[in-house]
């Protein structure tokens, strides 16, 4: 859960200045939280709501669920950097579905892929998690894909079978590298342009660390694209390096640390 968080942080300053140097300055006086750690701690929030129950059978109200958690969260940190479309929908007072293809549902997603045991419960939550904010099959799609590595990942499987699978259901294309994809990647929040490469950026690692420098050096979206890959490469065994670590968790609000805290002691034991 924490290399998703802290992929989020170090991205974040990445995001305005985007950057193709590798070998960027980690923190910056500038880095933060942004909306992706607000809403990866709302997903935390929203399955721990219920988490007597292992499986939710009524898939209609735990949907709701995780939208009612988004709006309580946003009205919390409105400020941490949430999209127009998102904040409008947020502080309405109707709790309609809109169809954003944006990477927001993906970037959010990888406490469901640690907190069920089996790989339909995985993917049918994610669907769910995604349905009030992201009801576009791009969008769905994108955060099934991350919460089925996720899983697979923290299950043990190998890259090559992550990347089998991906490509098999989500019907990405991994054999970018991230040389080639940095070249010409521009700025882009769209899930299809955006979900692949953060794989790619985990796939073509061989540390935290490494994994987090691929996903800003693309020079995109970087908070998100880190906070993806980052995420992966934890649950993969990837150990975040100290001082990673505690900067991160400085940087933290109490509030979003506590329910990540309770959450991880709870779901993130390997």
């Amino acid at each position: 859960m924490y290399g998703a968080i802290f992929g989020d942080i170090i991205g974040s300053y990445y995001e305005r200045h985007c950057t193709k140097n590798f070998n960027f300055e980690i923190f910056t006086p500038q880095s933060c939280f942004t909306d992706d750690t607000v809403m990866t701690a709302a997903v935390c929030d929203a399955i721990m709501y219920n988490s007597n129950e292992t499986i939710f059978t009524n898939y209609k109200k735990r949907a709701l669920e995780y939208a009612l958690r988004y709006k309580q969260y946003y009205s919390r940190y409105p400020y941490s950097g949430f999209g127009k479309m998102f904040s409008e929908w947020a502080e309405s007072d109707i709790m309609f579905r809109q169809k954003s293809y944006g990477n927001g549902a993906a970037m959010r997603v990888v406490p469901v892929g640690y907190a069920y045991d089996s790989m339909e419960e995985v993917l049918k939550q994610a669907r769910l998690s995604a349905l009030y904010t992201h009801n576009n099959k791009e969008a769905i799609n994108g955060a099934k894909a991350v919460s089925a590595a996720v899983y697979m990942a923290r299950k043990g499987c190998s890259k090559s079978e992550i990347k089998t699978f991906t490509e098999k259901n989500f019907q990405y294309d991994l054999n970018m590298t991230v040389d080639k994809i940095r070249a010409n990647y521009e700025f882009d929040s769209r899930t299809a342009n955006s979900v692949p490469q953060a794989i790619v950026c985990f796939l073509e690692s061989n540390s935290y660390e490494e994994t987090v420098r691929n996903a800003v050096s693309l020079g995109g979206d970087s908070d998100t694209l880190a906070c993806i890959a980052g995420g992966i490469a934890e649950a993969f065994g990837y150990e975040i390096p100290e001082y990673i670590r505690s900067r991160g968790m400085a940087l933290l609000d109490s509030g979003i640390k506590k329910i990540i805290n309770q959450f991880s002691e709870k779901y993130c034991i390997r």
